[in-house]
């Protein structure tokens, strides 16, 4: 099935350290920029069906012996708002079990296109037919592809 391109916003809107959760075709999807490389996740935590993309950015708290903790990762695992389970965003996987638990996570990445592309984006199918949800910067702008 071919897919369908859906621009979010302005890629000045979405700088690193920042997301948004947009709804398209009846999914919300939670959009990362860490760093500068985008991450998508499904909106929805396996465990409550809690949203999970709205809730805080942490990172792993890791030590090599008792008393010693370090941040590693900061900004890059979000947590589940209603029970505090929480996610890899770059994977989807769950922090305490990665075997088991994970959310769905999407394809990102940044194109370009010209902005004359950017008026008739909405609806325009692409000839790449995916199971993910590819999102990438275009002139500016972030899109998703449903």
């Amino acid at each position: 099935m071919p897919a369908t391109r859906h621009i979010i916003c302005s890629a000045a809107e979405l700088p690193p350290g920042t997301r948004r959760i947009v709804e398209i075709e009846a999914r919300s999807i939670g959009i990362f920029n860490l760093n500068g490389q985008l991450y998508a996740l499904k909106n929805v935590c396996p465990h409550r069906y809690a949203p999970l993309c709205e809730g805080p950015l942490t990172g792993l708290v890791t030590g090599d012996q008792p008393g010693t903790l370090v941040l590693e990762r900061p900004g890059e695992i979000v947590r589940c708002p209603w029970h505090g389970w929480e996610f890899d965003i770059r994977t989807g996987r769950s922090v305490f079990n990665p075997n088991q638990f994970r959310t769905k996570t999407y394809a990102a990445c940044f194109q370009n296109i010209r902005s004359s592309q950017i008026q008739g984006c909405m609806g325009t199918k692409s000839s790449e037919s995916v199971e993910t949800y590819p999102v990438g910067v275009e002139e500016q702008h972030v899109v998703v592809y449903l």
